[in-house]
């Protein structure tokens, strides 16, 4: 999600919402179009830029569609999709599904991908990236049943190509902490190894509380039903969180650790980053350190 103000930003949401003009369901969503993806050669705003030791071969950037249909759609939208690594390697590799934020498109988010992708030895892990419906070149318009439908195609895509759930590792950052818990917490087409949650959301409940002040209830905000503070309580797998002490949009302490403190699976680990903000983490952190949490997270079991 964009890292602003959380307050002020919410606090315009209501004043339009009693004016009847808008809702937080429209503005969740903060999706850009494209006509093309240019990855390396992206010039717009991303939250950090890697230097050329981070580079990936032409030859394992693998950009296609997938077909995605929620229940009771009459017809599959069609999605766009990034494979960082082998293809033909995914029956035996590691595989990251990245859930990116609320924000932008795919080539915001490829440095991010791209980091995920060095975690050890380069291309140790594959990393697959999808943008949702209503983002980047996907067809359609966002919706949460669509969201998590997006996914779960994504995951199916991975099975289909010999990915077994046991080599699947889910990491959502910010909204994408909602599909990456619920899929992990209610799998479809596989069944995650493990979670990795970044700057995670508790629910649109809390964000309300947060922002207002108010004892409304956050239905007047919303429809939406995401909820990660209770889909994480049905998550047995090992689960890695990590959150930025100074994030002015979801609040350490009302957002991630609620999160964190719902869990009660087989194994938990928190890394409390000072002085990151919503979407600095992994610059704040270092990257090496990032990479090396990251690392020992999935290879621990």
């Amino acid at each position: 999600m964009r890292s602003t103000t959380f307050n002020s930003f919410l606090l315009l949401l209501i004043c339009f919402t009693f004016s009847g003009c808008l809702r937080l369901d429209e503005n969740l969503f903060n999706q850009q179009k494209l006509t093309e993806y240019k990855l390396d050669n992206y010039t717009g705003e991303t939250d950090f830029t890697l230097d050329y030791l981070y580079q990936i071969p032409d030859s394992l950037v693998h950009i296609f569609q997938l077909a995605s249909q929620a229940p009771g759609e009459p017809a599959a939208t069609a999605i766009y999709a990034i494979y960082i690594g082998n293809i033909s390697r995914i029956s035996t590799d590691t595989v990251i599904m990245y859930c990116h934020g609320n924000r932008d498109h795919m080539d915001f988010y490829w440095q991010r991908a791209k980091l995920l992708a060095n975690t050890g030895t380069k291309n140790r892990f594959g990393v697959l990236m999808i943008d949702y419906r209503g983002y980047g070149m996907s067809e359609g318009k966002p919706t949460e049943a669509g969201i998590y439908a997006d996914v779960d195609a994504a995951l199916n895509w991975l099975k289909n190509k010999g990915l077994s759930g046991d080599r699947l590792v889910m990491y959502g950052f910010s909204l994408g902490s909602a599909p990456a818990t619920k899929l992990t917490a209610e799998p479809r087409s596989l069944t995650p190894s493990k979670l990795m949650l970044e700057a995670p959301f508790a629910n649109a409940e809390t964000m309300v509380q947060d922002a207002s002040g108010l004892a409304m209830p956050s239905q007047f905000f919303t429809d939406l039903s995401i909820n990660n503070a209770v889909e994480i309580r049905s998550v047995q797998q090992p689960f890695f969180w990590i959150h930025g002490e100074a994030d002015d949009f979801l609040n350490i302490s009302t957002h991630g650790q609620m999160v964190y403190d719902n869990y009660s699976g087989s194994y938990r680990e928190a890394h409390r980053i000072p002085g990151a903000g919503h979407s600095t983490i992994p610059a704040t952190f270092g990257f090496a350190s990032y990479s090396n949490a990251v690392l020992s997270f999935i290879t621990r079991h």
